[in-house]
């Protein structure tokens, strides 16, 4: 393994990162706040450990399979570590696990924060913070290279290996092709969104830095009580839509605004994500109603929200779920755990593997009722393969299993079961808000600092996939 051919490829994700820190810093000196020097000197600091790497390092026409799996994981490490930079550098209540925590968050779009009083952060610093969760959204290396100049099969293979594997089969695209789907998408539905917001009398910091939370279905807002701060339907139906947009495989996105409208509807994996929230939506309305809220309406806008917002793992709060029917709650932490579409910015298991898991389900039924039967699982058309079957059962599996084995570490450190367990829910599925101390009106401050690192890592297993993540760290040959 060439570690100089990785260490080039690593630092051209650490110079779009210095990009975005140089925009926070103008940022911070437009509202004269705190955080302007803390945000160029980390700016800096990324642009040089970017830069030189890129120039002394000479470009390479071919990596082998190996080494792009290396970049991509290495990839995302370095970019949390030079997100550690400007809140470290700011001080506050950032110690160096709090920055972590802060920055991991970020950039694996969760929107968990260790933040209390999240106004009293500077502007240039909120900026930032959004900012990750706009570069992660979409993918720190999918992002890094839709922006560079082609590179050949370096630029398919890195592409291949950030991608998730599920979304890759959902890509009818070649690599160039699907790397101009994703920004286009993924640019044009954060200029429409900022547009809308505006129109809704959101300033355009708030605009911008809610856009970025939402099309990364992140969830970082800018203020203390999140969406639920301006009191407007308006705002809310706008940031709705945009979260259910968000959910869906960009590619069927694309297919739509070419002009074939319907095209997202084609899909089952489509219908299903849509059919599931709609029902969760009913059902909470009916418990909430009469429980928590007095109308039919408000009962209707607030399980709207929050059944999106969960459901896409958005994670901005229009309300306080944990204290609602644990009807409902447990309505929500299925959402938490399946999340939207594969080939979206959303987190979880994915809509797509839940599909799929059924269809296996059904398949195995069939051959137990006849067992000569030849039973052929489909999803729009397309037999499945047993190695898709068999990756889908495994990794929602082990996904569970990490979830237990994560909320296990934090009950052994003080934490109650529920904030443990659904804290783990939440990280895991890059979603947020949890429900205990940690739902959508409090913050993971209290969780203790090895706990921070343990959730820490469960985000990262969750944005890379798991398997990304474990064989990183467990591979036998660096050499």
């Amino acid at each position: 393994m060439r570690l100089h051919v990785i260490l080039r490829y690593v630092s051209l994700v650490l110079l779009l990162d210095a990009v975005f820190l140089f925009l926070s810093a103008g940022v911070s000196l437009i509202y004269s706040d705190t955080a302007f020097l803390p945000l160029l000197y980390s700016a800096v600091l990324s642009f040089l450990f970017g830069v030189f790497p890129a120039i002394f390092v000479p470009s390479f026409e071919d990596i082998t399979n190996r080494e792009g799996f290396v970049i991509v994981v290495l990839g995302w490490l370095v970019s949390c570590l030079a997100g550690v930079l400007p809140y470290l550098l700011w001080g506050g209540v950032f110690s160096f696990t709090n920055a972590w925590f802060e920055s991991v968050s970020g950039f694996t779009t969760t929107g968990s924060s260790i933040l209390a009083d999240i106004e009293s952060i500077p502007a240039g610093l909120l900026f930032w913070r959004s900012s990750t969760h706009w570069i992660g959204g979409i993918g720190i290396v999918v992002f890094a290279l839709s922006v560079l100049p082609a590179m050949g099969r370096v630029k398919m293979i890195l592409y291949r290996k950030e991608m998730s594997p599920i979304a890759l089969k959902n890509f009818r695209y070649r690599t160039k092709e699907a790397l101009r789907v994703l920004l286009t998408v993924y640019v044009g539905l954060t200029l429409l969104e900022t547009f809308a917001l505006i129109a809704c009398g959101m300033n355009l910091f708030d605009a911008v830095t809610h856009s970025f939370g939402t099309i990364a279905t992140g969830g970082f807002s800018p203020k203390n009580l999140s969406i639920a701060h301006y009191h407007s339907v308006a705002v809310e139906v706008v940031v709705m839509i945009f979260m259910v947009l968000s959910g869906i495989n960009f590619a069927l996105l694309f297919g739509a605004l070419s002009g074939n409208v319907l095209e997202p509807l084609r899909s089952a994996t489509t219908r299903y994500y849509l059919a599931a929230m709609a029902l969760s939506v009913v059902l909470i309305t009916f418990f909430l109603h009469g429980r928590a809220c007095p109308g039919w309406a408000e009962a209707l806008r607030y399980a709207s929200f929050q059944v999106i917002s969960i459901g896409t793992s958005t994670g901005f709060a229009t309300a306080d779920s944990s204290a609602w029917h644990p009807f409902a709650v447990l309505i929500l932490i299925f959402l938490t755990l399946q999340c939207a579409c594969a080939g979206s910015t959303s987190g979880g298991i994915k809509a797509d593997r839940i599909v799929i898991f059924w269809q296996a389900v059904r398949k195995r039924m069939t051959r137990i009722e006849h067992p000569a039967a030849v039973v052929k699982p489909k999803i729009d058309g397309v037999v499945i393969d047993d190695d898709s079957v068999e990756y889908g059962v495994t990794y929602i599996s082990l996904y569970i299993g990490i979830v237990f084995l994560s909320a296990l570490l934090l009950t052994a450190m003080g934490v109650d079961g529920l904030t443990s367990f659904t804290g783990s829910a939440a990280t895991m599925g890059n979603v947020g808000p949890g429900f205990g101390t940690v739902g959508s009106t409090g913050n993971f401050s209290h969780i203790p600092d090895p706990g921070k690192w343990v959730l820490s890592v469960t985000m990262l297993l969750g944005r890379l996939e798991i398997f990304g993540f474990l064989l990183f760290f467990g591979m036998s040959r660096w050499d």
